[in-house]
């Protein structure tokens, strides 16, 4: 039997068809490093290179390590409230303290409180004295609370020495209750609510974009009339009357789990879509075909060939969803019919910041859980627009 001789694009050494198919050397250039290596590679190298996305992955992860640990970072209970320091302002750090030879010495730090009367509104209010300072320190001990639910402690990141002395880093609301504490134990609920609402989200359009685009005909024009339908119906009207018909005798924990139902089913048609038409265009491809020529079945087609080219596509639309989710369970807790205290969320700490007066009174009541949503948001869009990005890593 003859051999057929071939030649390497640089002259190479001689390959014949019986060593089995000619391989050239791989080539310094970028084309063929770039398609040497997998796609999860080429995506995560891609996503690596941009910055901004790196730094807003970077404030996700944090945000979401606080909501774990928000036990423990936290140096007051949420609720815990000291009527006595009403509206109290935040305070800040300081590291040294003056001596009366005028000379300075370590001290970690914050100034205590001094009572003024306005006499203008007839009524007492806290300023930072500068005469008074309270040691805090770290790893301290403080109110008794069960590490998500199982362990017990009483160890806190950062807090007063003395327990009794008042530390309000971003001052304090109605009841004298510790906004920064509040704002802790809150991320871990209104971040949380978006993973819950998209991991329902995604369910729903994957699933249901994903029998539209393959099956086409009759089961995708019901299916997009459906889409139609509930992107009809105008959002905020529609999460109002369902948020409303919660009863109130249900726990925090129910309504938490409805208000995500709600969140979520309102949020699964921008990705049906995108999943409906990604399998229009990949259905008659060449490795399609070919599974379907060799026997395999339509689940199969569905989950093992097609789906798996859309992951890094699926979790790119994910993550600019679960802003959405945020801000949608932030408006519902804010206008009162989302979640209610107990529970603490980003939304009900807003709810303390819907008249005039308390803004004018205690502007940080309004500033930091508003500033907590807008990071967050941000986060999230930035991350994502970066991994839609890193998504196509064959795209220059």
């Amino acid at each position: 039997m003859s051999t057929h001789e071939t030649f390497g694009a640089h002259a190479g050494p001689l390959h014949t068809v019986a060593d089995g198919p000619s391989i050239s050397p791989l080539k310094q250039g970028k084309t063929v490093s770039t398609a040497a290596i997998g796609p999860w590679r080429l995506v995560a190298g891609k996503l690596i290179r941009q910055k901004v996305a790196m730094v807003a992955g970077a404030i996700i992860l944090f945000l979401y390590l606080v909501g774990l640990f928000a036990e423990f970072l936290a140096p007051a209970l949420p609720m815990t409230s000291r009527p006595q320091y009403t509206y109290a302002p935040p305070q800040g750090f300081s590291f040294f303290v003056e001596k009366p030879d005028g000379s300075s010495e370590f001290n970690f730090h914050v100034k205590g409180y001094k009572v003024e009367i306005d006499k203008v509104a007839l009524r007492r209010t806290f300023v930072v004295d500068d005469t008074k300072v309270v040691p805090i320190g770290f790893f301290v001990k403080g109110a008794a609370y069960n590490l998500w639910g199982l362990i017990p402690m009483n160890r806190h990141l950062i807090g007063p020495l003395n327990q009794n002395d008042p530390m309000y880093l971003l001052g304090a609301d109605r009841l004298g209750r510790d906004v920064f504490s509040r704002l802790v134990y809150g991320t871990r609920v209104s971040m949380s609510i978006g993973l819950v609402g998209v991991a329902m989200s995604l369910i729903l359009g994957v699933v249901l974009g994903s029998i539209s685009g393959f099956y086409g005909g009759w089961v995708d024009t019901l299916i997009q009339r459906v889409i139609e339908v509930v992107s009809a119906m105008p959002t905020i009207p529609l999460w109002l009357g369902l948020a409303a018909a919660i009863p109130l005798t249900w726990s925090p924990v129910n309504v938490y789990f409805v208000i995500t139902i709600i969140v979520s089913l309102l949020g699964w048609t921008s990705l049906a879509r995108e999943v409906r038409g990604r399998f229009l265009a990949l259905r008659s491809e060449d490795f399609v075909v070919a599974a379907r020529l060799d026997g395999s079945s339509e689940a199969r087609l569905i989950f093992r060939h097609i789906l798996p080219s859309l992951t890094s596509h699926i979790l790119a639309v994910v993550t600019l969803a679960v802003p959405t989710m945020i801000v949608a369970e932030t408006s519902l807790s804010f206008l009162g019919i989302g979640l209610k205290p107990p529970v603490v969320s980003w939304g009900v700490l807003l709810q303390d910041a819907q008249n005039i007066r308390t803004v004018a009174t205690a502007p940080w009541l309004l500033i930091w859980p508003s500033l907590a949503v807008v990071v967050a948001v941000l986060s999230f869009n930035f991350f994502g627009d970066g991994l839609r990005d890193a998504a196509d890593p064959y795209d220059n």
